[in-house]
Order: structure tokens, then sequence, then C-alpha cells
């Protein structure tokens, strides 16, 4: 009997945003690889409206967008309207939540529960608040009728295991993978950058997330430069001057504005450079279900100094430099072990690279496939 073709529908909702982020980076890429790899079933990428067309239509992938900036129209009433009038086999949540009901089988992403874990700090914004009520409200009921979880690492899955234990034979990890752009470049940074001599700084992704640990991460590259005899400069990205401003105040560190650089947003095409540039990259999150921000720099040869916990250990093997995030001389420690060890470093360098390789698209791409298929089995 012949095999009959299949309409997928992945939800991609932000990937047309041009401020993105890691879990719209990875449905990205997920796509790209399922494009590359299934020339077979149909697919219709629903997504939301956004300036970056970064996704192109092929022969059986369709990009069809729902015109709506409100979250919850588009998921819960747009995209299951999308899923009757196009006669769908399958829908593909990416990012965590899902519509709460639906006539066909549903695969969702889970990249992690934090959201029903108790808050790490309380600086969060208010749009950051209703998205975890709102996924702290749909995702427990979407858990109940889901055909297949996919979770980005043992770590995660076995938390989402132990608050949803019904899940156990439903759920299965596959890795993120790490796009081919992130590599060693022996280039000059981009003009935008042309103030840093390569190797002069350490490269934070800070933003306002409570998990992300900015305060103990300043406080600690305070620690550093009292005790450093190179004092690099800080590249802090995904921040805007006016917090950082109140941060530093608030913490008593005005004394080491002078030595950090702010960029509100770096655009994903031009990581490549800064983190080919930076001396090292600083990761010290609380929690993480995957991290794949370490793994691009690790792609790129450029150390890190991360945190021992979560997922990351996990992701990283030995390939770093670990610190403990909670303790500020931990994290400083880590700066000044990696700075004043040559041997070390070049050591953290080629062990990141080859860990890197471990982890590719296509890879995330055949096992998400063959979840899609297992569905029909």
């Amino acid at each position: 009997m012949a095999k009959k073709k299949k309409i997928i529908i992945i939800e991609a909702q932000r990937i047309f945003r041009l401020n993105k982020h890691g879990m719209d980076f990875v449905a990205l890429e997920v796509i790209r690889a399922l494009q590359k790899l299934d020339t077979f079933n149909h697919y219709i990428i629903a997504v939301g409206p956004g300036e970056d067309h970064c996704l192109e239509g092929s022969a059986n992938f369709e990009i069809r967008v729902l015109e709506s900036s409100n979250y919850f129209i588009w998921e819960q009433i747009l995209l299951p309207k999308l899923i009757k009038n196009s006669n769908a086999d399958l829908l593909h949540c990416t990012s965590n939540t899902a519509p709460l009901r639906l006539s066909v089988p549903l695969v969702l992403t889970l990249h992690d529960i934090i959201f029903m874990e108790k808050k790490i700090g309380s600086n969060s914004s208010m749009y950051q608040n209703l998205g975890r009520l709102y996924r702290r409200w749909v995702v427990p009921r979407v858990l109940k009728s889901v055909h297949t979880v996919i979770t980005v690492s043992k770590f995660e899955q076995k938390n989402i295991e132990t608050a949803f234990p019904k899940l156990q034979n439903n759920i299965t990890t596959v890795y993120n993978g790490v796009s081919s752009r992130f590599r060693p470049l022996d280039l000059e940074l981009a003009s935008q950058f042309s103030k840093l001599e390569k190797g002069t700084f350490w490269l934070l992704l800070g933003n306002t997330d409570p998990k992300k640990n900015l305060r103990n991460t300043l406080m600690a590259y305070a620690f550093y430069l009292d005790r450093s005899t190179h004092r690099k400069k800080l590249l802090l990205a995904d921040l805007d001057h006016t917090y950082l401003a109140k941060l530093l105040k608030e913490l008593d560190l005005l004394a080491i504005k002078d030595f950090i650089l702010v960029e509100e947003y770096i655009a994903h095409d031009q990581l490549v450079e800064v983190y080919n540039g930076a001396f090292a990259f600083l990761y010290p999150s609380i929690r993480e279900s995957f991290g794949l921000p370490l793994l691009e720099a690790m792609a790129c040869g450029t150390p890190v100094v991360t945190s021992n916990t979560s997922a990351i250990p996990e992701v990283a093997d030995d390939s770093v430099v670990y610190i403990d995030p909670t303790d500020i001389k931990s994290i400083s420690e880590g700066m000044l072990k990696l700075e004043n060890d040559p041997h070390l470093y070049n050591e953290i360098s080629i062990k990141g690279l080859a860990r890197s390789k471990a982890f590719n698209w296509e890879h995330t791409g055949k096992q998400t496939l063959a979840i899609y298929e297992g569905v029909y089995l």
C-alpha cells in the first residue's frame, strides 16, 4: 500500500519578528532542517506578522501568516481555524503552548517548565509575568491530550516527568543543534564593534530575566576587576543603558561603569563575529533547559565560563570552566582562572570546539521527522 502524504502544520508564531530569541531560532532551524529532509509530506508553517522574512517557502513547504499580534487570539482561535480549513493531519507547536481544543494529534516542544516552578527573583516585566500566567494556565490542560512531548535535555525531561508523571511514555529528548554559521573566524569585528580589539573583552548576554543572574555577575565582575592584571572590558548584550545605570547604582557599582559596553540587541548574524572577538563568553545562568548560546560560543572556539547547574553540564560536558552561579567569588575566580592560565585557555577552546560538533540541526530534524512518522504507525 502506498504511503499517504500528510499535511503537517508547524506553529512558528514568532520567527518573523526582528528581535528573535532562543525558542524562535530553534523553531526556525528545525523547520529549515525538515525542509531539506522531507520532500514528501506537505507542510504549512504558521507564523505571525513580522518584518524579518527569514524563511522561504518551497514545493511542499508553504508559509501562512496569521494576521494577529494578540498571542491568545493567534494561538487559540486563528491556529485551530487554519487546522480545520487545511484538513491537517498533525500539529507541531514549537514554543511550550498550544491550542486547548484540537481535532488532530499534537506534538508539543516543551522547552522547559520554569513557569511551573518557584520564581527566581522578582525582577520580571509585566510582559514576562503575563506570559508566565498564560503558560501556567494553558500547558497543564494541553498536556492531558498531547500525543508526544519533545523536550531539549534529559535534565528537563526528568523535571517534566516529575511534574506530570502521566507523560512518562509520551515524552522524548531531542537535543538542539548549532548552526554551521557559528565557527572560528579570522576577521576583524564589524564597524559597530570596532572600538573593541579582539580578545580584549568578556561577552555576557544578560537580559533582565532573573535566571540569567545579571546581579551576581556584575558583582563578580567588580570582584574580578579588583584582582585582574588585565582588567578586560565587559560587553553586555540584550540590555538597555537606563536599566544598567539603575542597577549599577542600586548595587553600588557605579565605579565599574566605564568598563562596561552595552548593546541593547545584537543581531543573530552578528553574534558569530562577536563570539569570535570575545576573550571568553560568560554564561552564569541559574537555570537552563539547554543553553544554546554556550554551544554557539563553543562552536566559534571561544572559551566559556558557565554554571554547574541544570542542563548546562549535560550540554557542555568537560569543555568549559564551571562556576557556582550563586557564589560571586566563584564566578570571579572562574574568570581569573581562565585569564591567568594560557594552557587551560587553549585546552577549553579546543575541547569546546570538538564538543559543539556533537550537536547539529540535521540530526535534530531527523529525530523530529521520525516523531511525526511515529504518530501514524
